[in-house]
């Protein structure tokens, strides 16, 4: 044996390089209880959501909860999903696959 824990998790990369990844970002306008709040989300790492009343608040909090939740998982040993990368040919401008 190598000197690994049997329970440590074996991982491609490190945590740095995960909070680094540009994950797909949703962001849109909801109303709830005749209020509308910016509603941003990280679809492919479901539950990492923020609301709030100005769009720029809903990012940060969306920022501090996808680190929080990378941080999370890593320590846990849990798997940390990577988005797939775009579809080759894709228009999207400044869209590049991940290395």
């Amino acid at each position: 044996m190598s000197g690994r824990l049997m329970s440590e998790p074996r991982r491609a990369h490190d945590l740095a390089y995960y909070e680094a990844v540009p994950y797909l970002l949703v962001v849109e306008s909801i109303e709830r209880g005749g209020e509308w709040l910016r509603r941003a989300e990280h679809p492919e790492l479901p539950g990492c959501v923020a609301e709030s009343a100005s769009a720029v608040e809903a990012l940060e909090r969306l920022e501090r909860e996808r680190l929080s939740m990378l941080r999370r998982l890593w320590q846990s040993g849990e798997a940390i999903p990577v988005p797939r990368p775009p579809l080759r040919g894709s228009s999207v401008p400044g869209s590049r696959p991940l290395p």
